[in-house]
């Protein structure tokens, strides 16, 4: 990267027919180099890497938490990403407050949390606090602090069925599916990709953790993890499913061998695309359907699906387990929505 800066410098400034190269040339040189380095590593030839991925130097503390909670607790990736961010917004509310570790009361925790509910919703809130309870413990099993006091770290009360869940008519979810153009500019990718959210429920996460092994084609299985419990699940690689993948797959997916990811974006360097891009298309094409919904998103493909099922009689134990639940608790809230199951249970109206 360092040779391609020198040469982008140099790159800039008088060239041999007289006229001076504009400084935003750099950006168009810079493009260009690096497209042709990912072309060349495609094609099997060892490089260096085009740009070295910061890590994100972490207090002495948080970075012994971290690896304390990843040795001793087996925490995922994203619950790990908030436990940090909530260790680290603890700290320096004591440092603003001229507090060591060892001197915070539970004075210092109970301030923090009200803070918090100032400007964060219930829900995060309490699952803020839990990630500071871990911090506590933490604190306490090392002996930074003498008191245990994650026990007292008293988070707010919220019912997880507080809200129902957003979802669309099913009759909506098809219409989406129907407005993707596969004729067009990668259509193919954004129907496969639609069409998984639609039929097995998966959420964007685990859309995007597809990798190419992933795809058993002589057994006719796909297999998936779930983020949040790490959990493997193998779903039948469905008929129609398995013909939108073979068509991306064959047409439209970038020749980057390298990148073992399922989905990738269409410009170089091919890297694999991110949920934001799948909410805008899920958006775009709700649109080219003529469907306004306040909010439209990969979840909403999810919580359709449940409720799509569970309206259709499914048992809600296989429901759960297709989604990953650990509780079919969980997947009971789309019995609220499941209109078609609810009409047959309703009770007629006195006159």
């Amino acid at each position: 990267m360092a040779g391609v800066e020198r040469f982008l410098r140099a790159y800039v400034g008088p060239r041999l027919n007289g006229r001076r190269s504009a400084q935003n040339s750099c950006g168009v040189a810079s493009n260009a180099l690096h497209a042709w380095a990912c072309a060349l590593r495609d094609l099997g030839t060892p490089l260096p890497q085009w740009r070295e991925k910061p890590t994100p130097q972490l207090p002495p503390l948080v970075s012994e938490y971290c690896k304390y909670r990843r040795l001793h607790n087996g925490v995922s990736d994203g619950t790990l990403i908030r436990d940090i961010e909530t260790a680290r917004g603890f700290l320096l509310r004591l440092r603003s407050r001229m507090k060591p570790v060892e001197r915070m009361t539970l004075n210092d925790v109970d301030a923090f949390v009200r803070n918090l509910s100032t400007r964060l919703a219930t829900r995060t809130v309490a699952d803020t606090c839990s990630s500071l309870r871990a911090f506590l413990r933490f604190l306490h099993i090392t002996g930074k602090l003498s008191a245990d006091l994650a026990g007292a770290v008293m988070a707010p009360r919220y019912r997880i069925d507080e809200h129902p869940p957003r979802t669309l008519p099913w009759r909506d979810v098809q219409k989406i599916l129907h407005s993707i153009s596969r004729s067009k500019a990668w259509g193919k990718r954004d129907f496969a990709i639609m069409l998984l959210l639609a039929t097995y429920g998966l959420g964007a996460a685990e859309v995007l953790a597809l990798r190419l092994d992933d795809l058993d084609w002589q057994a006719g299985i796909l297999r998936a993890r779930r983020p949040k419990t790490n959990v493997p699940i193998e779903l039948p690689l469905l008929p129609a499913v398995a013909k939108a993948l073979a068509a991306y797959l064959r047409k439209e997916r970038p020749p980057a061998k390298s990148v073992k990811h399922l989905f990738l974006r269409k410009k170089m360097p091919y890297k694999p695309i991110t949920s934001g891009a799948i909410r805008h298309r899920i958006q775009h094409y709700a649109h080219l359907a003529g469907i306004s919904a306040k909010i439209i998103g990969a979840h909403a493909f999810r919580h359709s699906h449940a409720a799509w099922q569970v309206d259709a009689g499914a048992n809600i134990k296989v429901v759960s387990d297709i989604l990953g639940h650990r509780s079919s608790s969980s997947t009971s809230i789309y019995v609220r929505v499941a209109l078609r199951r609810l009409r047959t249970v309703a009770l007629s109206v006195p006159r």
